[in-house]
This record gives structure tokens, C-alpha cells and sequence, in this order.
């Protein structure tokens, strides 16, 4: 049968549909469909996907959303079968305070970094998407855990939403890395949530760099990560669908 990997998050959902589960392992997905989390219109989309039976395995950190998709495949695909992944499927040691509160994107891109990684260096994972999340595993592979903050579009809705004059920016796109110094409001707002990330990236790459035994090899996905990681951190390595990766992985160590 076919394999779908779905990728639910906050702001969007991935699908990434594969041959099969047993060839999947590094092969790129022979498609990749993203539909918005909150806007059901988008969920036409669906209909693109092959015909033929499938097995889904979805993560999500969104519940609501994983809900409704879970009705739809029931609804339209009833031949296919549905597996919600939780973080006791994942084939990863976990050294957290509650590893069931950590959302799962951030455990399943720290196991496709631990396929990823030299079995001898640790590494860093880290998602630019809704939310910022940064997040070590160790040489011996074990998730240490990490860092959470807001991203681009999220800190632009506070600024606008907290704020009685301040514009909302919507989608800022960096072609090029905006002046430090913004000579209208709009440019001082754009300044501030692209530096102040980067600045913040490079601060935490830094400062576990500095605790560790030996450097860790970076990796960087999600939607914003492109513009993220040629600056403030170009050592790191780009890997377009992290989480898909995970899923697939941890389908392929335990299977339904």
C-alpha cells in the first residue's frame, strides 16, 4: 500500500505520500501537499492524493485539526487506515521533566536528526515555523530537550494585536536582510523580528555549543528556515521536511 506521513502543525499540514512504508526511508516523497490547519476550504486539496489504499500516520500537535482530518480519511478513504503517532511510538531515548507535554514535531525532528547526525557528534534541531523550536540530542542520542519562542508571523501579531498603532505585518518576506536601523515603522518592526531572531539563534547555537564535549552538528528545516540559517547560522545543514522524516521513521520501528 501506499504510505502518507502528515505533518499537522498550528499554522499548516503537510502531507508527504510515498510508494510504499518499506522503500521509504531516505527516498523523498513523490508528493508533497500542504493544506491550512484553519481554513477548511484548503482541504480540497485532499482529493489529489493517489487513489489507491493508503496507510496514514500522522503527528500533530494541533488536536482539533487532527480530529477533523481523522474524520475525513474515515469518511472518504474508508479503506485506508489511520495511526496517530504518540511520543511512546517514537524510537528515541528522552531525558525531559514530562516527555508527553513535548509537542511531537519536536520529537520527530529530533529523530530524523538522530538518523541523520554522526553517530559520534551530537546534534541540534531546529524548526522555524509558527513557533521557533530548538532542540539538542545527544552523541549517545538521547533528547536532551530545548528551546521554545515565537516566530516571524507569531511576534508580528502580538506587536499589531498588543498595540494600539502598530501595523500588522503580514508574511514579512526577507529578500535580503532588512537595514538594522528602520526609517519608517513598518522598516523598524521588520529590523527587529528579523534580527531579533537571528540574534536569538545565534545566542542559543552559541551558548549549548559552549556546554558540550564536542561541536554538534546543526540541522534546520520548517518554513522560514532558508532565510533563518544563511545568517545566523551557516554551518547548518538545511533538510526540507524534517518532521516527515520522523514520521517515517518511527513508522518504519513501529509499525501498526
Amino acid at each position: 500500500m501506499a504510505f502518507i506521513a502528515v505533518d499537522i502543525g498550528n499554522t499548516s499540514i503537510k502531507l508527504g505520500c510515498y510508494a510504499e512504508l518499506s522503500s521509504a526511508g531516505d527516498v523523498a516523497p513523490l508528493q508533497i501537499l500542504k493544506i491550512s490547519t484553519r481554513d477548511p476550504e484548503s482541504w480540497q486539496a485532499l482529493e489529489q492524493l493517489p487513489a489507491e489504499r493508503a496507510d496514514w500516520c500522522v503527528g500533530s500537535v494541533h488536536r482539533g485539526a487532527q480530529g477533523q482530518l481523522a474524520k475525513w480519511v474515515a469518511h472518504h478513504r474508508p479503506a485506508d487506515t489511520y495511526r496517530r503517532l504518540q511520543y511512546t511510538d517514537l524510537p528515541l531515548v528522552m531525558d525531559v521533566e514530562f516527555p508527553e507535554r513535548v509537542g511531537l514535531d519536536r520529537l520527530l525532528a529530533a529523530v530524523a536528526v538522530d538518523h541523520l547526525r554522526d553517530s559520534q557528534r551530537p546534534a541540534i534541531a531546529i524548526d522555524a515555523g509558527t513557533a521557533i523550536t530548538l532542540d539538542l540530542v545527544s552523541a549517545s542520542g538521547v533528547f536532551q530537550g530545548g528551546v521554545i519562542w515565537p516566530g516571524w508571523q507569531m511576534m508580528a501579531e502580538s506587536l499589531a494585536g498588543k498595540t494600539d498603532a502598530l501595523p500588522l505585518l503580514t508574511a514579512p518576506v526577507f529578500d535580503a536582510p532588512p537595514p538594522i536601523i528602520g526609517k519608517s515603522t513598518e522598516k523598524a518592526m521588520h529590523s527587529a523580528l528579523f534580527w531579533g531572531n537571528v540574534g536569538a539563534v545565534r545566542e542559543f547555537v552559541a551558548r549549548i555549543q559552549a556546554e558540550l564535549p564536542s561541536p554538534a552538528q546543526v540541522f534546520v528545516t520548517g518554513g522560514d528556515a532558508q532565510r533563518l540559517a544563511a545568517i545566523a547560522c551557516p554551518e547548518a545543514q538545511r533538510v526540507s521536511e524534517l518532521v516527515l522524516s520522523g514520521i517515517v521513521l518511527a513508522a518504519q520501528a513501529s509499525p501498526s
